[in-house]
């Protein structure tokens, strides 16, 4: 609005300028002064015609003829060359005003006039200086009345905009929130502490992880208790014994030789045992903090399988046992042949441990592309479905009691299950109850 205005006041003074020149220029005082009077009623503002000294020479109002008139807009013209200028002046305070720069309070009191300038030029030089005076009291108003609206704008959408962002805010830091909370939880040992999913994206996945992380320390949480449970409840087991007939031997001195050896040897079979639940669990802590590395060799796992099950016929024999071994493929590979000798040897002794006198072991050995499978079955009691999927856990047994009559630690199994997974195969198992157990090991054949 304001531009429009100015573009006006220019062309108009222009266009005047440039018709009264020669008159100004000729000193044709009367036709010039007729001339700005007729255009004074067709602008409806205020002309005055000043010389190169910024005097007042001709003026419409005829209130400042012969006086000087010294405004930016005629210095701009008459002392720095320019050919035309604007300005606005605030007449209650007598001082220059540039619009690009007018965010201020509203002056009720004050007049605004606008200050429009046009050289006169007489060849190279300025003769003069034409200047149009129009009041913008209205366009001012104006104005100032848009700027108010646009402060009142400007607050308003300043205040909504905040709403908006505290509004958002608290919808983005809420689940963060409740997550930092859950965190210090888990720190003071709340390891059950969950945070609620919802929405999608980031926070949502970021919520779906810390519960997964959460249920795996909880897990690993009441696995490490169970394990320092069971592993003190298995050495607290033969310690009780030796006690027990230690001090048998202690308080009765006149204890025949026969009992007191009876006793002593009794004493160095728990001893044996005791050394057996170390030697696994050390074998087990060794595995967890992957300080375990395998020795890796060329041989051949049906040799290795032969020289176990020789090694085992006489158990076999005491118990009235058939060993049946069924070794299709050499399944020479390149692997840890005496972690693979453990696997294979904890396998069968289990076979024949839980199977009756009288029962039938069955090993047999096939390659299966990349892979040497080897399976280990018998026809003995077999395993509760219930109790399967926990048979690879540490100290878990599935009969306790006949489990410690056979010398078993419950670490035999794990055991098997981290080597295999040492060597990149899998053990699986499957049973029915009152018709056997097959253990199956897959193993890829790597070669050296």
């Amino acid at each position: 609005m304001f531009d429009d205005r100015k573009r006006q006041e220019r062309v108009s003074t222009d266009q005047l300028a440039a018709e009264i020149e020669p008159l100004f220029l000729a000193n044709q005082t009367e036709q010039l002064h007729q001339r700005l009077q007729a255009a004074a009623g067709e602008l409806g503002s205020h002309l005055m015609v000043l010389d190169q000294n910024g005097k007042v020479q001709t003026d419409t109002l005829s209130q400042r003829n012969g006086t000087r008139l010294e405004i930016p807009e005629v210095v701009g013209i008459l002392s720095m060359g320019k050919t035309e200028d604007y300005g606005v002046h605030m007449i209650a305070e007598g001082t220059y005003r540039n619009l690009l720069l007018f965010w201020q309070p509203y002056n009720e009191d004050a007049q605004w006039i606008s200050y429009c300038t046009a050289a006169l030029v007489d060849g190279d030089s300025i003769a003069g200086v034409l200047v149009l005076c129009s009041p913008i009291q209205d366009t001012m108003q104006r104005l100032f009345a848009l700027q108010n609206r646009m402060v009142l704008y400007f607050l308003i959408a300043a205040a909504f905009a905040f709403l908006v962002a505290m509004f958002f805010s608290r919808v983005i830091t809420r689940p963060i929130a409740s997550l930092t909370r859950s965190i210090q939880r888990m720190g003071h040992g709340d390891l059950s502490v969950r945070v609620p999913v919802k929405g999608s994206g980031e926070l949502r996945k970021l919520s779906e992880t810390f519960n997964t992380m959460s249920e795996k320390l909880e897990m690993l949480d009441k696995s490490r208790n169970q394990f320092v449970s069971n592993a003190s409840h298995e050495l607290k087991t033969p310690l009780a014994t030796m006690k027990i007939l230690l001090e048998n031997i202690i308080y009765q001195p006149e204890m025949d030789t026969e009992m007191r050896t009876e006793f002593l040897t009794d004493v160095n079979k728990e001893i044996d045992r005791l050394n057996l639940i170390i030697g696994d669990l050390l074998t087990l802590v060794s595995m967890d903090s992957n300080t375990m590395r395998l020795n890796r060799t060329n041989f051949s796992l049906s040799q290795l399988i032969t020289d176990t099950a020789r090694r085992l016929s006489l158990v076999a024999e005491k118990n009235h046992q058939e060993l049946k071994m069924s070794l299709n493929d050499r399944c020479d590979m390149y692997a840890d042949q005496a972690k693979l000798t453990q696997v294979v040897y904890n396998l069968m002794e289990n076979a024949m441990k839980y199977t009756q006198e009288g029962g039938q072991i069955r090993v047999r050995l096939v390659r299966s592309g990349r892979d040497a499978v080897l399976t280990i079955s018998d026809n003995g009691p077999g395993i509760p479905k219930e109790d399967q999927a926990h048979i690879f856990e540490r100290f878990y047994r599935v009969d306790k009691a006949r489990s410690r009559e056979t010398g078993g630690t419950g670490l035999g199994l794990s055991i098997v299950h981290q080597m295999v997974l040492m060597h990149g195969g899998s053990v699986s198992v499957e049973s029915e109850e009152g018709e056997g157990t097959t253990f199956t090991v897959v193993l890829p054949i790597h070669q050296g």
